[in-house]
């Protein structure tokens, strides 16, 4: 049986010590060679650009572009090249966004080097890299979420894209907290928001909340779901 192909593996990580420490532990071992080094989200994305690593290796918390963010555009960008989360936080929070993003791998930095090689293997052979703990906390979450009544239809053509934008607008979110919530350019909630303008005929923002409250896209407080 053949041996792993060499993964080609960008690290990602705004700590300078930390980032060498990742350097350095990946150098030792088998199957990996480090082509690259990242101090924030927008480097890194620059940076796989340029060099069209196999992985990335990515933090999340970083400055002007955080890892959520940059696993999004990289993912959408360059969807040959695979993102696998290394960070300090495992709570849901960072967890559930950075999936959504398009990471197939999530581990924490106290991961070994053997468990930083499987899941680099794993995302490169399409399945998902994630620490064991990970994976019990996605089924927990499954098995205990609720059956989501179905949503109104959506009204005057809208997409169901800015169906969800309009809901949010109509929850008091600003057009970066959309975009962070959805994952997508403050350019793209602006031109979403200009179309559902258009189509429902409606003005400004509180025009648009109470269409949202009219057609049946949000319920006001207290309503009850039967």
């Amino acid at each position: 049986m053949s041996a792993p192909a060499t993964a080609r593996v960008i690290v990602a990580d705004d700590q300078a010590v930390v980032r060498e420490g990742i350097v350095m532990l990946l150098g030792l071992l088998p199957g990996i060679e480090v082509v690259g080094a990242a101090k924030d989200g927008e480097e890194a994305v620059t940076l796989v650009g340029e060099l069209a690593p196999d992985v990335v290796l990515m933090d999340l918390r970083m400055p002007r572009c955080d890892g959520v963010e940059a696993t999004r555009r990289i993912r959408e960008r360059y969807p040959a090249t695979q993102v696998v989360v290394l960070t300090t936080y495992a709570d849901d929070d960072s967890l559930f966004p950075a999936l959504r993003a398009g990471a197939r791998g999530y581990l924490t930095k106290d991961a070994g080097g053997e468990e930083i090689v499987k899941a680099v293997q794993d995302v490169m052979a399409g399945d998902a890299g994630l620490a064991p703990g990970v994976q019990r906390r996605l089924l927990e979450r499954v098995s205990a979420a609720p059956v989501v009544p179905e949503r109104a239809a959506a009204p005057d053509g809208l997409t169901a894209r800015e169906s969800e934008v309009l809901t949010l607008v109509a929850e008091g979110l600003s057009n970066q907290e959309i975009a962070r919530r959805l994952h997508i350019g403050p350019a793209t909630v602006k031109t979403h928001i200009n179309n559902i303008f258009a189509k429902s005929g409606v003005r400004d923002r509180a025009q648009a909340v109470r269409y949202a409250y009219q057609h049946g896209l949000i319920r006001p407080p207290g309503t009850n779901i039967t």
